[in-house]
């Protein structure tokens, strides 16, 4: 849950902490005084887009910081540590989001600067703002779709997977036969380049590094005298001269009459030396050994050369047309290989792949339907259960249908599925779409929410929507923008004690100009407004109770808090909403270990 928030420099806001409670806050305040500012400050600490417009005049920037409660193996901790933060050492987990005037942004999660991403996936496990444009969202078919499943739970999202899995394969499949056909004839010719190629390739069949390895015999072949003389001299001075000539003995002969000198010496120090003298005729045997071996693999066929120079001819002629060396062009070779089992375009290969599309889309419509009759049979009840909060809204005439109808396919369309003797659009979320109707009144047609209902009514179906997809609700903090937008009467009361039972489960934030919601309040924040020493406008937010909040409903209710009849009339909401919250178990009472559950995410 969200314990603290501080804001400032912010709108009106000069800096003001809000101390949020577990269960419902409200948040009132005059008009002007910056009720939405503290909505846009949560908006920003979710990650949403920075308005340079919305810093104060005489600040450099505006400062957004929030204090989330969690727990450690909460998905919250999760964003956390994989963006490199970590919660303090009370478990909380720190926000915060600074924009400049100039308009540049910056956003820090436990103590290290993140990117505004991060805010926005930790608010996805975190928090929900709800405001006038996400009443527009609802009217988005994808939405209306989203809150059915929501409710249906575990058979639609089970249904739904399968669906999703079963649907990539044969999309996949689709495309591939799709792209096999049109393009036959192009890869039919680019298929006989490629066979022409390895046909040349495989003619002269190279192998790996032997382009250099010709280069060096080549080298030898033609300086073979030279190279036989250089190492017959050397071998001479190694080991002397082949017919034992004493007055050529060689560096092995002059070592062994060292040694024999040496080791006759009768002075132990020249004695010493025959061992290491010994060591180094050693060595010079082996390089006569070396020397000689050289000597015998010299070619001496002189039409190994004319072969060498012919194969190398060949490679060249290759790696003109393939790649610049030997292993570049094995490498074309295989990469051509592979390009030709992938272009299969055979009567055989295609009639297999359209078998396989068959087979998928078979699978596929089974799961379409499943899914289908999940919705249909999740409709009635969350249409019975909308219809239901309804009227406690002050809309006991009207209903809410929720209708699931399936998808007409479009001639041209790429995803069209049959589904039993229906063409239907296979979708990435199913085959059907999803309506939200209204019945406003006994008698009325049922039309779509955004031509039944009116900006009043829409809230309250909204605010209905959230109270029965609580428990399905996995956000721990709800946020309503003056959700109560065009109602009054006994709907504002009703309204109320909608949001107080939301408040047994989640914690629940509420911006608000009607004192029947604000009396259901577990804590009530104000927000005044008024001016510094420059003459700037500035508001200060603070907490009221007993004779403070009774006088804030009073000014809500008329304008006024010092009336008598003002009073007595706050007092009485706030005595009936007490009387309401007793009998529901709501606020912090019976339902505070259901709601824990929720709120440590």
């Amino acid at each position: 849950m969200l314990a603290e928030m501080r804001i400032q420099g912010l709108g009106v806001i000069d800096d003001a902490t809000l101390e949020l409670h577990p269960g419902l806050t409200v948040v009132t305040g005059e008009t002007g005084a910056g009720k939405t500012m503290v909505v846009t400050g949560l908006h920003l600490l979710s990650g949403g887009r920075a308005d340079a417009s919305r810093v104060r005049s005489d600040t450099p920037r505006a400062l957004v910081e929030g204090r989330f409660e969690v727990t450690a193996d909460s998905g919250a901790v999760k964003v956390a540590r994989e963006a490199g933060a970590e919660p303090d050492e009370d478990g909380s987990l720190l926000a915060l989001r600074s924009v400049n005037s100039d308009g540049r942004s910056r956003a820090h999660l436990g103590g290290r600067a993140v990117p505004n991403a991060v805010l926005s996936d930790l608010s996805d496990q975190l928090l929900a703002v709800h405001g006038q444009n996400d009443q527009l969202r609802l009217l988005r078919p994808g939405e209306q779709r989203a809150a059915l499943d929501r409710f249906a739970g575990e058979p639609v999202a089970s249904a739904l997977a399968e669906y999703q899995r079963v649907r990539a394969e044969w999309t996949e499949v689709v495309r591939e036969l799709k792209e096999r056909t049109e393009r036959a004839q192009e890869w039919a010719r680019e298929a006989d380049l490629l066979r022409h190629g390895l046909s040349e390739i495989d003619a002269v069949a190279p192998e790996r590094g032997e382009d250099q390895a010709l280069v060096d015999e080549a080298r030898r072949l033609s300086d073979v005298d030279q190279l036989r003389e250089i190492a017959t001299g050397a071998q001479q001075a190694v080991s002397g001269a082949a017919d034992g000539d004493p007055e050529a003995p060689g560096a092995m002969g002059m070592l062994g009459d060292a040694r024999r000198r040496l080791g006759g010496a009768e002075d132990p120090a020249l004695r010493d030396l025959e061992p290491r003298v010994a060591e180094a005729a050693a060595v010079l045997a082996d390089v006569g050994a070396e020397l000689g071996g050289y000597l015998d693999r010299l070619e001496v066929d002189p039409g190994r050369l004319e072969q060498v120079l012919a194969r190398q001819a060949e490679l060249k002629n290759l790696t003109k047309k393939y790649a610049a060396d030997v292993d570049g062009v094995l490498e074309w070779a295989a990469e051509a290989r592979n390009r030709l089992a992938g272009m299969d375009t055979s009567e055989e290969a295609l009639a297999e792949l359209a078998g396989r599309r068959d087979e998928l889309a078979g699978e596929l419509a089974q799961h379409g339907q499943a899914l289908s009759d999940a919705r249909v049979e999740a409709a009635s009840g969350l249409a019975e259960s909308v219809s239901a909060e309804l009227s406690g809204l002050a809309m006991a005439q009207a209903r809410l249908e929720v209708v699931v109808e399936p998808k007409e396919a479009n001639a041209d369309d790429r995803s069209a599925l049959r589904v039993g003797d229906r063409t239907l659009t296979a979708g990435p979320e199913g085959t059907d779409e999803v309506e939200l109707r209204l019945v406003a009144h006994s008698g009325a047609p049922a039309l779509p929410i955004h031509k039944g209902a009116s900006g009043g009514e829409l809230s309250r179906v909204m605010l209905a929507l959230e109270v029965v997809l609580a428990d399905a609700d996995t956000v721990p903090t709800l946020v309503f923008d003056e959700v109560d937008a065009g109602v009054g009467g006994r709907a504002a009361v009703e309204i109320g004690r909608r949001l107080a039972r939301l408040a047994r489960t989640h914690q629940v934030i509420v911006v608000t100009h009607l004192a029947q919601v604000a009396a259901y309040a577990d804590r009530h924040l104000v927000v005044d407004k008024g001016s510094n020493d420059t003459g700037l406008t500035r508001s200060d937010v603070r907490t009221v109770a007993d004779e403070r909040r009774v006088a804030e409903l009073a000014r809500m209710l008329a304008g006024l808090d010092s009336t008598a009849t003002g009073r007595a009339h706050a007092e009485e909401l706030l005595a009936t909403a007490a009387s309401d919250k007793a009998d529901t178990g709501s606020g912090q009472g019976s339902g505070k270990s259901k709601g824990t559950r929720k709120r440590s995410r």
